[in-house]
This record gives C-alpha cells, structure tokens and sequence, in this order.
C-alpha cells in the first residue's frame, strides 16, 4: 500500500485563456454549428439539414454552451437556436479559420492542376509508339 496523497496548500494557477477559449470549440462539428447560427437563429433539423454528416446526438451535444434555447409557441412544440454573445464574439476566429482554409483549398487546387497539366505534357511529348 502506498503513502496517501497530500493536499496541495498553493492555490492552482490561473486558467489559460486560450486553453480556456478553444475549449468552447471542443469537438469536430462545434466551429461548423458555431458558423451556421452566424447569420440567424435556426431550429434542430435546420441545422441537421446544414450540416448533414453530424449525427442528432454530437449535434445536441454541441449546442450546449454557447448557444441558446427559445421554445417556439407552436403546435407541435418547436425550438429556435441561437448563438449567445460569447458565441458572437469567436465569429471573427473562425472567419479567420475560414480564410486560411479557403488559402489551403486554392493553394492544393492549383498544385492538383499543375500536377495535371505536367503529365498531359509529359504524356503529348513522349514519341508515339506503333504496335508490332
């Protein structure tokens, strides 16, 4: 049997607000349900529509947080999603997430095309060769 584990007597260190802001990002599809309530508030199979590959449970999972919840008065009973003001402020973020995809998108579109064109050259300069 080992010693028993002693309480620290330092107060822990301050969180790391990076650490602490990515961690509202936590998961594969939160950027993306950040991204789509970015224009206006939308309901659960909106964004189930918008985002198609997500499943119902890690969508759920992912409106926890920074997004609301408003219970629409209609019949059958809906709700209405919506990105709170902490939710607003990483828009620009990921905008600038965005930005740089877009960049790595047209930079592998244009090696993918160069790549392309370099072996329709190097096939059109070969000598054509008869069959015996």
């Amino acid at each position: 049997m080992g010693l028993p584990v002693r309480k620290s007597k330092v107060a822990a260190p301050p969180a790391c607000p990076l650490t602490e802001s990515l961690a509202l990002l936590r998961g594969a599809w939160a950027p993306n349900v950040v991204w789509y309530l970015s224009a206006e508030p939308r309901r659960f199979g909106e964004l189930r529509h918008d985002i198609p590959r997500i499943s119902a449970r890690v969508l759920s999972a992912r409106l926890r947080g920074l997004v609301t919840r408003r219970v629409l008065d209609t019949s059958p009973p809906s709700a209405e999603y919506a990105l709170t003001p902490l939710g607003h402020e990483l828009l620009p973020a990921i905008q600038a997430l965005a930005s740089v995809g877009r960049k790595l998108i047209a930079e592998w579109e244009a090696g993918a095309s160069k790549r392309a064109s370099g072996a329709v050259r190097a096939k059109r300069s070969q000598p054509a060769t008869t069959g015996s």
